[in-house]
């Protein structure tokens, strides 16, 4: 018989989806890692590049930064953790820290969709109208949309937090590589409808509205290519790829794990659902980084320039030391 534990007396919870690899685990480890540095070095060029560059400083790239910053944030409360784990023969994780990767994670994939639906809103001012874009995206608006793009979802995701935290249990094993809040809930000894009815009225803020968003302005943005000329299809078409691209592969991931959490997956193969439940979190920052830095001309120019300027003085550094010496003699 299970016995009620109180989620406060809980210290741990324990990891079962994680399973003995022998020396593999070394080489996980070297693929994560890896993994992880390209994230970090990508996004953050990308945020420096958009950040010293007065010609970047424009609505459609500031949110890129925002998107690029929330990459770095999501992919820091995943990695590290990954890392430890695949080297630890013992794979358990202290309860304030699972309660702090549940609120790092859910709050990344809510501030991403939210962050998406604002770059579809700037799209759609762009393309429709014009001619009164600097009008409507004005300095201040572009300051209140990121922070609509911030502070709802992880105001959301922090309550809906502090409501897991607060159940009493009657386990401490999560089926999964990472703490999961839907998990943690199935483990709960008695009814959870407050925490259901609050994540519903969550999902139908953050998932709903935000999505509402970008059905309605690529509506609008496909009635302007049918009805417009050939160029404008042709400058939706650049500018809307990209955002498409990163959209579809959110939905992909996402889509992963919510069929993952609601339905018996144990005829998959056990790699394969760990695969597909990182999918979300690890894909996504990298994907991001390189569609909008490969396509996006004004930052892959920069980024050109930028590469072929510290390759130029790594070629001249070696002359220049006989030089300097010849002038100290």
């Amino acid at each position: 018989m299970m016995i009620m534990i109180n989620s406060t007396q809980v210290s741990y919870f324990t990891l079962d989806a994680y399973f003995d690899t022998g020396l593999f685990k070394y080489l996980y480890f070297i693929f994560i890692l890896s993994l992880y540095m390209l994230i970090v070095c990508v996004n953050l060029l990308l945020i420096v590049v958009i950040c010293m560059n007065r010609s970047l400083h424009e609505p459609m790239y500031l949110f890129l930064c925002s998107l690029f910053v929330n990459e770095l944030y999501g992919s820091t409360g995943l990695f590290p953790f990954l890392l430890l784990q695949i080297l630890s023969d013992i794979h358990t994780v202290s309860a304030p820290f699972c309660f702090l990767q549940i609120f790092s994670l859910y709050s990344y994939g809510s501030v991403e969709f939210t962050n998406l639906a604002v770059i579809s809103y700037d799209r759609y001012l762009a393309i429709c109208c014009p001619l009164q874009y600097n009008a409507h995206m004005t300095s201040n608006k572009v300051v209140m949309l990121i922070v609509v793009i911030w502070l709802p979802p992880l105001f959301a995701v922090l309550v809906t937090t502090c409501l897991t935290a607060s159940l009493q249990l009657c386990g401490n094993i999560v089926n999964q590589v990472y703490c999961n809040n839907y998990y943690i809930i199935q483990l709960a000894c008695y009814d959870t409808s407050v925490n259901n009815v609050y994540e519903l009225i969550a999902a139908s803020l953050i998932v709903f509205a935000p999505m509402s968003v970008i059905f309605y302005t690529y509506m609008r943005i496909l009635k302007v290519c049918f009805s417009g000329s050939k160029q404008t299809r042709q400058k939706a078409v650049s500018t809307c790829t990209p955002h498409l691209a990163s959209l579809l592969n959110f939905a992909f991931g996402a889509s992963f794990e919510i069929l993952q959490s609601r339905f018996n997956m144990n005829s998959v193969p056990h790699m394969m659902r760990i695969f597909l439940s990182l999918y979300f979190f690890t894909c996504q920052p990298l994907f991001n980084a390189l569609m909008y830095g490969l396509n996006m001309s004004k930052i892959r120019i920069i980024c050109k320039s930028l590469l072929l300027t510290s390759v130029g003085k790594c070629r001249l550094s070696p002359r220049l030391v006989p030089i300097e010496e010849q002038r100290k003699q």
